[in-house]
């Protein structure tokens, strides 16, 4: 069962995660599953979550064989994917602790790092050397077991930020089972992902939520709606994701979301001061600016 050193090698010693255990089988656990699976890379596949309903799809849809509890996925597994809201993160921990296997690995896909990595310090205590934290930038508005998909992170990036007790091994089985789903993986200091991430993909998901509340309560909400075409559709589009799972992301990551929110403001006021006084130099130069670095943006 729980394997210290699983090699990619198939034909000398199975595969490179002979039990995988994914808590949360939505878009992204049960994305990283079915790449795992299509890749050959993983035996048998536990699922945890707290509804029935849903990990029975799982099940039916091949995304895992088994639906298990957190503690007796703890037992079995041999590396484990935590792809819950980051705020119940140090509670499933807690409960998987006195259960884990000698040589189980743990990993998460949350969206900050520095509180989960303080979570699971406070959850784990001396086994937190087990946990390599981890980020996948990939995603999508979907939800659910149906929303899952073996290609989800084919040519994405997935950041890690181990932690100094991590061992060697336990990074390296993370890595390479991300690179097994088709990503590339990098390493970051906690504290810089949250930093970097509450500018390019929090923020974002955060003005399309606001923005959508603000067109969805107007008076003449129904008019505005019906008469939205592709612009409203694609800056919109982010906002139909899990409401619970951008909660916890943005209030575990507040300090650098008010960092981003106080600087965005300042553009704001800026363009809202070139309209008020018809400055249309100045706002010409703030549409060319954003203008120009969208074109270079992934050509450079």
């Amino acid at each position: 069962m729980n394997q210290a050193s699983p090699s990619t090698d198939q034909g000398a010693v199975g595969p490179l995660i002979p039990v995988l255990a994914v808590v949360g089988v939505g878009l992204i656990g049960g994305s990283f599953a079915a790449a795992l699976r299509q890749a050959g890379q993983v035996g048998q596949v536990l699922g945890v979550g707290r509804n029935a309903s849903s990990l029975a799809r799982a099940v039916e849809l091949g995304l895992i064989d088994e639906a298990v509890s957190a503690e007796d996925a703890a037992s079995r597994a041999d590396l484990i994917l935590l792809s819950t809201p980051v705020g119940g993160l140090k509670n499933v921990l807690a409960r998987m602790l006195p259960h884990l296997g000698a040589a189980t690995v743990l990993t998460d896909a949350g969206s900050t790092k520095a509180e989960v990595v303080e979570a699971a310090r406070e959850a784990l205590g001396g086994s937190i050397g087990r946990f390599v934290p981890g980020h996948p930038i990939a995603g999508a508005e979907r939800t659910g077991p149906d929303a899952a998909d073996a290609e989800l992170y084919r040519g994405r990036t997935v950041i890690l930020t181990p932690i100094a007790e991590n061992s060697a091994s336990s990074a390296d089985l993370v890595r390479r089972a991300w690179e097994a789903c088709g990503a590339s993986v990098i390493d970051m200091d906690a504290d810089a992902h949250d930093r970097v991430l509450a500018s390019v993909s929090h923020l974002p998901h955060l003005l399309s939520s606001v923005y959508m509340e603000q067109v969805a309560t107007a008076a003449d909400a129904r008019t505005r709606l019906d008469l939205a075409g592709s612009g409203f559709r694609d800056f919109t589009r982010i906002a139909a994701g899990s409401p619970e799972m951008w909660r916890d992301i943005f209030l575990s990551n507040r300090d650098a979301m008010l960092a981003e929110l106080a600087d965005l403001r300042a553009v704001l006021d800026r363009a809202e001061r070139a309209i008020a006084h018809g400055d249309d130099a100045a706002l010409l130069a703030l549409l060319d600016t954003a203008a120009q670095a969208r074109r270079r943006w992934r050509k450079e």
